[in-house]
């Protein structure tokens, strides 16, 4: 196997490690997005499986000999000198330099709006407490109590009965 691919299985395996996919399906909400979600680690599983299979053994070395017997040496040496004359091109990664920085800039405005996120929810959370604690209170109430703390809506509420905009 060429450096190069060896390279690039290692990288990709080193990368399935680091990924902390865990982490991130607790962020995930929806059914469909927890099925992609599930449809994008089996992709990834599958090729870095394949990467790490296909990329990371030497191949078998060929036997020569074995085949200079059975058709003859002028043949097997002209496909013996084709075949190390074969040069593999080495990868030049040009992509990554020029997107790792967009990435990472990313990821910096990803962690921000996490944390506005985060926060938005505390607030909602508690919002939401206040609004359950007010309706309990609410419904234990009665119509006098109420009309107590709020005399501008008993007012609102007898000129709208007074000036029957209630239709009856």
């Amino acid at each position: 196997m060429n450096g190069v691919a060896k390279k690039i299985a290692d990288v990709t395996f080193k990368a399935g490690k680091t990924i902390d996919w865990e982490g991130m399906a607790k962020l995930i909400v929806s059914d469909e997005a927890r099925k992609e979600f599930a449809n994008l680690r089996r992709t990834f599983d599958e090729v870095n499986s394949q990467l790490q299979t296909k990329f990371s053994q030497e191949p078998e070395p060929i036997d020569w000999e074995f085949y200079r017997k059975g058709i003859g040496s002028k043949l097997v040496d002209m496909y013996k000198e084709a075949y190390e004359s074969v040069e593999i091109p080495k990868y030049v990664d040009t992509v990554t330099p020029e997107y790792k920085p967009k990435f990472d800039a990313l990821l910096v405005e990803l962690k921000d709006t996490e944390q506005q996120s985060l926060q938005e929810s505390e607030r909602l959370e508690k919002e939401i407490a206040e609004v359950q604690e007010l309706k309990k209170k609410l419904s234990t109430m009665t119509a006098d109590e109420y009309f107590e703390k709020h005399p501008e809506l008993r007012k609102k509420f007898d000129d709208e009965i007074r000036n029957d905009y209630w239709g009856y």
